[in-house]
């Protein structure tokens, strides 16, 4: 679900995803529908595990237009718009027959573990030995598949596989929530200001083109639909048909599903012949100031391939350290920041992209993650925005939710007060936040 340190879907984003993958400390799971990531892209977080790609955590809505109190009410509401979108009364009858909010929607708005929990908890699930069983019999199932897509619009069969995995599981597990109830909720609530209100209608117009019956718009509790978990907008837009059968069908055609992520990620921006990124060995001393450079570049100042091995020799990379200097590092390339537009979590990024690597023959991480170490609890996470906003330095929402926005405030905290910039928020770090007076 394409969307997210907000969430961030391809096609969608709120995810649905794989029964609850956990996620990153500084990082939010998906929700369930791929193109979240594009919409909230600390804004930083993903969307639900389960529920793909997208939503971020907090139910805090930005601008949104005025509701109506009554569910009903707002729901009769939204006719015109429909209408004027080319949506039938018919259609519209059809679609909002007998909804009601779902409470336990609104619920899992505050639940998204990409962004709560530790990021090698989230990744120890994303790259799991049962999901890397399942993605060997899916590649070998439909390699044909894979090479074709990658052959047609130039992103790896690694990236493809990995989206599908992170959404879906492989396609064993898509959905069971109403998507059109799913979507009234959310927009009724005004979480995420307007966002869900655009789906909702978006919703209403594929159901009018007559891509899927109305029973079986089946999705994640954000409203993402199919084996890669597109959100309404992300299908209409992205969506294509790799079957060659005249259709659209991401819920039921493997080939359409696959091509139509291909297609999202190629029209973000992804490059052809660009790895996504790395993981990395710093040299002794090295200087935490260092951020972007090309590939010539950081090889010239001792960064190596983890485990051995050269830098490509072409090409820019970002330094990206998760858990900070005392676990993996990664060298990470434009092609990493297309991959969060399906899901701007960083924990759904990475786990795109080293479970997409071990799929076609990679190996994993060298460098071992600090599990011992304490984590922030929520409190503390919104404390250490708190006192990073106060100094100036943070500017997005309190809510605890560690993103891009939230990594780059610290960096520049440790920047000022001398310490090592690499962006970890950790109990030392609040305690240095604690002494500033």
């Amino acid at each position: 679900m394409p969307h997210h340190d907000r969430p961030a879907t391809p096609a969608t984003r709120p995810r649905l995803r794989l029964a609850a993958l956990p996620a990153l400390a500084l990082v939010v799971a998906p929700l369930g529908g791929c193109m979240l990531g594009e919409a909230f892209a600390e804004r930083g977080s993903p969307p639900a595990a389960a529920q793909t790609a997208s939503l971020a955590p907090t139910a805090q809505a930005t601008s949104a237009t005025p509701r109506p109190s009554d569910f009903q009410t707002y729901l009769r509401s939204l006719r015109p718009e429909a209408r004027a979108r080319g949506v039938s009364e018919a259609t519209i009858d059809a679609a909002f027959a007998g909804l009601t909010p779902d409470q336990e929607v609104v619920r899992l708005t505050t639940r998204q573990s990409e962004f709560v929990r530790p990021i090698w908890d989230y990744l120890d699930g994303a790259v799991s030995e049962q999901r890397l069983r399942l993605g060997r019999q899916a590649a070998q199932r439909h390699a044909a598949t894979l090479d074709s897509v990658e052959r047609a619009y130039g992103v790896p069969k690694a990236i493809v596989l990995g989206i599908w995995g992170m959404e879906t599981n492989f396609g064993s597990y898509t959905g069971s929530k109403d998507v059109f109830r799913s979507l009234a909720t959310l927009a009724h609530v005004a979480y995420r200001g307007d966002f869900f209100q655009n789906e909702l209608l978006a919703a209403l117009e594929v159901l009018e083109q007559g891509k899927i019956s109305r029973a079986a718009m089946k999705g994640s509790w954000a409203g993402a639909m199919g084996h890669t978990q597109f959100m309404p907008t992300s299908y209409l837009r992205w969506a294509v048909d790799g079957d060659g059968d005249g259709r659209r069908d991401i819920w039921g055609s493997i080939p359409d599903a696959l091509a139509s992520a291909a297609n999202y990620l190629r029209g973000h921006g992804w490059v052809s012949g660009l790895p996504w990124g790395m993981e990395v060995s710093l040299p002794g001393g090295f200087d935490y100031a260092a951020t972007d450079a090309s590939f010539s570049r950081w090889s010239a100042m001792g960064v190596r391939r983890a485990g051995g091995g050269a830098l490509p020799t072409s090409g820019d990379a970002r330094l990206f350290l998760p858990a900070g200097a005392n676990g993996p590092a990664f060298l990470v390339t434009a092609n990493y920041e297309v991959i969060k537009r399906y899901n701007s979590s960083d924990a759904y990024a990475l786990g795109v992209a080293l479970l997409g690597d071990r799929l076609t023959g990679g190996r994993g991480l060298v460098a071992n993650w600090p599990r011992n170490e304490r984590m922030l609890d929520a409190g503390q996470r919104r404390e250490l925005q708190e006192r990073l906003q106060r100094l100036g330095h943070y500017g997005g929402a309190i809510d605890g939710m560690f993103g891009t926005q939230t990594r780059e405030a610290v960096r520049a905290f440790q920047l000022q007060r001398g310490l090592r910039p690499d962006g970890y928020a950790n109990l030392a770090l609040l305690e240095a936040l604690r002494a500033v007076r």
